[in-house]
């Protein structure tokens, strides 16, 4: 069984997914939440999610949303959400940030909401997140802004984290 609350970080096609469904894999009930969307239309983004799924236990249960708060304040079984990154990016869709970026503050609220149910939350939970801000400094300010918001989001979940780990290259380490 995982630690009660497990943050998974590392960076695009890392293994984060793996390791986490690999920390509840014993679990025969898993609640498998997904942020992604579905995005219909886009063959590439179909053939990753197929990837997921028939990786996944036929047993375990899915949930497609971002609204994460309500699952996280319910009980029930373990549950995996995959990823933090599609919900930012999901969440500043929602609240028309991009198209505003002074919005941003309703983002870092969504961030505190998250962050309260996450460490209140009576479940197991393993949630992946990419780290994004390794890299070159982007040359736009929305682009900017989500990297930022991916930053605090990051750390505020981290730091109410019971365990927190790296994935790079298939290999995980634990992060203290």
């Amino acid at each position: 069984m995982a630690e009660q609350r497990t943050l998974i970080l590392g960076g695009a096609r890392s293994g984060k997914s793996v390791a986490a469904e690999r920390r509840l894999a014993s679990e025969p009930d898993v609640l498998y939440v997904a942020t992604g969307g579905d995005d219909s239309g886009d063959a590439e983004w179909a053939e990753r999610v197929a990837k997921h799924q028939a990786r996944r236990p036929a047993s375990w249960g899915l949930a497609e949303t971002i609204d994460l708060v309500p699952l996280l304040e319910s009980s029930g079984p373990p549950m995996l959400i995959d990823c933090l990154t599609l919900w930012l990016s999901r969440t500043m869709d929602s609240l028309d940030v991009w198209s505003d970026l002074s919005r941003s503050d309703l983002v870092d609220q969504r961030i505190a909401e998250l962050a309260g149910a996450w460490s209140g939350t009576s479940r197991v939970v393993v949630a992946v997140s990419n780290d994004i801000g390794s890299g070159v400094v982007p040359a736009d300010a929305g682009t900017r802004l989500f990297r930022d918001l991916m930053g605090r989001l990051n750390t505020t979940i981290s730091l109410a984290s019971d365990q927190v780990l790296w994935t790079i290259a298939g290999r995980t380490l634990p992060l203290t």
